[in-house]
């Protein structure tokens, strides 16, 4: 009768052999090997497998992106909803409630992760932080307020001119490369963008179609009347106004994202923010009176907190994106919002999208993959972060002049292999959960 080992019940058969002689080499299956024996067996799946793990690392930010643009338009359509209520929520009281949910979620994660400085972020960008939480609060801001009195459509196709100003933006202060075609490719998805919203001021108040049947309401086509619209003119154009507003602020925001790059977590940049707008909507809010609205309606309630997840999945997947791309890329996905648009007002608001909507909507969906698939493997972005402490390289970050940005890129060509960085006594962050760097030396 076979006699179990300590420790061990059962037939000495189901034991591995490992656990009898501990020389033996380990016969257990890896969960890979499936697909080694494709590669394998199958020649035409290796290259496809390949080719197809290049293109998403090459183009993570690119895909991060445009993943946020659809919970930010789904995230809009809540915001409408809302305002639509019978009690209709302040916009600087939404601003304060959905960024209060943002911030507690980012200090939750950073302090049970154990990540440093969760609240006032590394020193070293500290006063970035401050310069993206500031103007991405009027970015936010200018959303917003614009959605209380503009359409869906018409928010959009304004808030779209922050990828073109980015793009301008970071060229000129940032250094970033910008090559024509991408300044062309932004040009055609901006084009696709207005024939997809067709907004009133550029091509006057069309009909707008209801139901799947094709029905058109006769009171709002004879008075020219958006239904998604409300307010008087004078309304509607203050609404463009700080709308605009919020397009410098966006701007702003994301230039900051770029120059801080990998050395601040994504949560250290959430945080600032959210903080940030959780001040000066409050602030706002004392200064103005407004009276605070608390509905006790349990659709307002579930609707607000969620409008306040989504936002922060929504930002930490926009931060990340932002870090692994540069700023004439990853604006690009930002087109793609104008799509998850349509397809949310056809849900939600029963508009039917026109001939021009879909050949805007194909324009976009084209000038954004050819952007994806333009990009080589030789432009990929360096993923080492290298910081000298006491330099004034760290507080300026991307933003540092050329010659500092000459000596950086130096120095990030040497770390290309770990271990001849660690020879020469350079630091090699590491990567976190998130796929952000994080240095492993303690200070």
């Amino acid at each position: 009768m076979p006699v179990a080992l300590p420790g061990e019940t059962g037939d000495l058969n189901d034991v591995p052999l490992t656990t009898l002689d501990r020389n033996l080499p380990s016969l257990q299956v890896s969960p890979s090997s499936r697909y080694d024996r494709l590669n394998k067996n199958v020649p035409w799946w290796k290259s496809v497998n390949l080719r197809f793990r290049e293109f998403l690392d090459r183009n993570s930010g690119l895909l991060l992106i445009a993943g946020a643009q659809g919970v930010f338009s789904f995230m809009s359509v809540l915001v409408k909803k809302l305002s639509s209520l019978d009690e209709p929520v302040p916009t600087l009281e939404l601003v304060f409630s959905r960024m209060i949910i943002t911030y507690i979620c980012c200090t939750s994660y950073m302090v049970l992760r154990g990540v440093p400085d969760p609240f006032l972020g590394p020193k070293g960008v500290r006063l970035l932080l401050i310069l993206r939480g500031f103007s991405g609060f009027f970015g936010l801001f200018g959303v917003y307020f614009a959605l209380n009195y503009l359409s869906l459509s018409d928010t959009t196709v304004l808030t779209f001119l922050g990828p073109l100003a980015t793009t301008v933006a970071a060229a000129y202060l940032l250094h970033e490369p910008f090559s024509m075609k991408q300044a062309l490719a932004g040009v055609f998805s901006l084009f696709g963008v207005i024939l997809v919203a067709r907004p009133p001021f550029l091509f006057g108040h069309h009909d707008t179609q209801l139901g799947g049947a094709g029905d058109v309401d006769a009171g709002h086509a004879v008075h020219g009347f958006d239904p998604a619209e409300k307010g008087t003119p004078a309304e509607r154009l203050i609404a463009v106004g700080v709308s605009l507003i919020g397009v410098v602020g966006g701007t702003g925001a994301w230039i900051c994202i770029r120059a801080i790059g990998t050395r601040a977590h994504a949560m250290h940049s959430l945080t600032s923010f959210s903080a940030y707008c959780v001040v000066a909507s409050g602030i706002g809010m004392i200064l103005r009176g407004t009276p605070v609205t608390v509905p006790l309606q349990p659709l307002w309630i579930g609707m607000l907190l969620l409008i306040g997840l989504l936002g922060f999945v929504s930002q930490t997947f926009t931060t990340m994106g932002i870090q692994r791309e540069t700023a004439g890329r990853a604006t690009m996905g930002v087109y793609v919002q104008i799509i998850f648009a349509t397809f949310y007002e056809r849900i939600f608001f029963h508009t039917v999208p026109s001939a021009t909507s879909i050949a805007g909507t194909l324009i976009i969906m084209t000038s954004a993959i050819y952007i994806a698939l333009s990009k080589s493997p030789t432009q990929k972005n360096s993923k080492v972060t290298l910081e000298d402490d006491g330099d004034v390289m760290l507080e300026e970050g991307l933003l540092s002049d050329a010659e500092s940005d000459d000596m950086r890129r130096g120095l990030e060509t040497r770390v290309k292999d770990p271990r001849k960085a660690k020879t020469e006594g350079l630091r090699v962050p590491e990567k976190t959960g998130l796929g952000l760097e994080v240095d492993d030396d303690p200070q």
